[in-house]
């Protein structure tokens, strides 16, 4: 299914006590370019969201945001410093001996001594974390693809119809084409009569010529090849693979035979019918940056 290059999706979910919201969003791009925003402390998820996102999208500047709460007694530990401690308790009682004093030395009392307890966090259980974060990121991606494809179906719907447009100017060319040989016979037969009256013409002479003439005016290849790349055009959209850049490429192969069949028109019609043909395939392209 084709689908469009800009796209927004989103998923906020609890996995395994943490609340992860997942934003993904893109616009127009040549090829794949990926970035993420995520916490400072989970950089480790730059990378794994870069593959996994490259493995469900082609093409598209794709921006990432990814929030992580999690709980607020998880991987906490509180450490002793025994020591440390004994050496507190040891010196508070030598004080007591020493001046006579009355011996009230506590648990609390020591725990509050520099450094006797110490609170770090334990390291993160990054397989875990990242396995969270990609059950949303797949959520979010699925809604973004999903968005995508529903712009792609009205790309695909105005580029079919532009190019029944053209086929439709092309169908009108082939018919044209003959038609102008046959006028430019009665013309040139014409021009003769007035230049030199009612002197016999040489009819051999009037024929080379105009073989000569529709020879120089022929767009027969032309319209062949131009069917057969609006036929390829059409086809494209069956493909499950991206098709973006075969489309421009395509594109610009239908603008070179407009252009051809241009240049060798010496008729008002056809002129106006490849005008028409030029203008089509204008939107065509403009449309089809659109297409991963």
């Amino acid at each position: 299914m084709v689908k469009s290059m800009t796209g927004y999706g989103r998923s906020q979910q609890a996995v395994d006590a943490m609340n992860i919201t997942v934003e993904i969003k893109s616009v127009n791009h040549k090829y794949f370019e990926f970035n993420a925003r995520v916490p400072r402390t989970f950089g480790f998820l730059e990378e794994k969201l870069k593959s996994f996102a490259q493995s469900l999208i082609s093409r598209g500047k794709i921006e990432c945001y990814v929030s992580i709460e999690m709980p607020e007694d998880e991987n906490v530990e509180v450490s002793v410093n025994y020591a440390l401690a004994q050496g507190y308790i040891n010196a508070l009682k030598s004080l007591c001996e020493k001046y006579s004093l009355r011996e009230d030395v506590s648990v609390t009392s020591v725990s509050r001594y520099p450094d006797v307890l110490t609170v770090h966090k334990l390291p993160e259980d990054e397989d875990k974390i990242w396995n969270a974060v990609k059950t949303v990121a797949a959520e979010a991606i699925a809604s973004f693809i999903s968005m995508r494809e529903r712009e792609g179906e009205k790309l695909k719907e105005d580029i079919l119809s532009r190019a029944d447009t053209i086929i439709e100017c092309v169908s009108f060319i082939e018919q044209r084409s003959p038609q102008t040989v046959s006028e430019y016979n009665e013309k040139l037969k014409a021009r003769i009569r007035e230049l030199i009256g009612d002197v016999s013409v040489d009819e051999q002479r009037l024929l080379q010529e105009a073989a000569i003439y529709a020879d120089k005016i022929a767009v027969a290849e032309e319209t062949v090849r131009l069917r057969s790349h609006i036929s390829q055009l059409r086809e494209m959209f069956d493909s499950t693979d991206a098709i973006g850049r075969k489309m421009d490429f395509l594109v610009q192969e239908i603008n070179r035979e407009a252009n051809t069949i241009g240049s060798k028109a010496q008729d008002v019609e056809i002129t106006r019918r490849v005008l028409t043909i030029k203008g089509e395939v204008e939107k065509i392209r403009e449309q089809v940056q659109n297409i991963e």
